[in-house]
């Protein structure tokens, strides 16, 4: 039971946090003038189009889980934009909205706290903190710059097209060289500072 009390608390969060993630991937997307996230009905808010049932019940399970991806064509970007660049903005886009979502969490937490003693505030007080966790653990973790996280795309926007090329070279063996990173610990060494950097820059901008 109390098993099925956590995941019916952090149920809301992951669904919110994975489906604004992967809807601003597209958003941005389209307003830069690529419409294949509109088109395959991303641009939604309903979480179903964009859940991967594999890694949202991993993600459940194993606390390691992922969404649908969001495909992009970066021809079909403006002219006024290079395709570099338009997939570095759609990229940071995901991190960018769970980083809101986060600081969403973190005002109304502010405002809550006081309330507390109030069962219907500390019912939201509950939902609010996995919310405000979830979306910087998906923030961090998409920061990360190794493909085929966000964190890679943002970074062979920065870098020169040599290191761009690069980059986009070593998506083939992304998820291998994720699924190692994992396995040996590295990504936890990595998150758990992010995680905690971000945090406190939302918590000193709310509190």
């Amino acid at each position: 039971m109390q098993q099925i009390a956590e995941i019916l608390i952090w149920l809301p969060a992951i669904l919110i946090g994975l489906t604004f993630h992967e809807y601003a991937h597209g958003r941005v997307a389209y307003i830069l003038g690529d419409d294949t996230a509109y088109l395959q009905g991303r641009l939604t808010l309903n979480p179903l189009p964009h859940i991967d049932w594999l890694g949202f019940f991993m993600l459940i399970i194993a606390h390691f889980g992922w969404a649908k991806p969001v495909q992009v064509n970066p021809v079909n970007f403006n002219r006024n934009i290079t395709m570099k660049q338009g997939m570095m903005l759609v990229s940071l886009a995901g991190p960018a909205m769970n980083l809101l979502l986060a600081l969403a969490g973190m005002i109304a937490l502010r405002i809550l706290v006081p309330l507390q003693d109030n069962v219907w505030a500390g019912y939201v007080l509950a939902l609010l903190i996995p919310l405000i966790q979830i979306n910087l653990i998906l923030a961090a973790f998409n920061l990360i710059p190794v493909p085929p996280l966000d964190g890679s795309k943002i970074l062979a926007g920065l870098l020169p097209d040599a290191g761009t090329r690069l980059m986009y070279s070593l998506e083939q063996y992304g998820p291998i060289l994720l699924l190692l990173l994992i396995i040996t610990g590295v990504t936890g060494k990595i998150l758990l500072p992010l995680v905690t950097i971000l945090y406190n820059l939302l918590f000193n901008i709310v509190f």
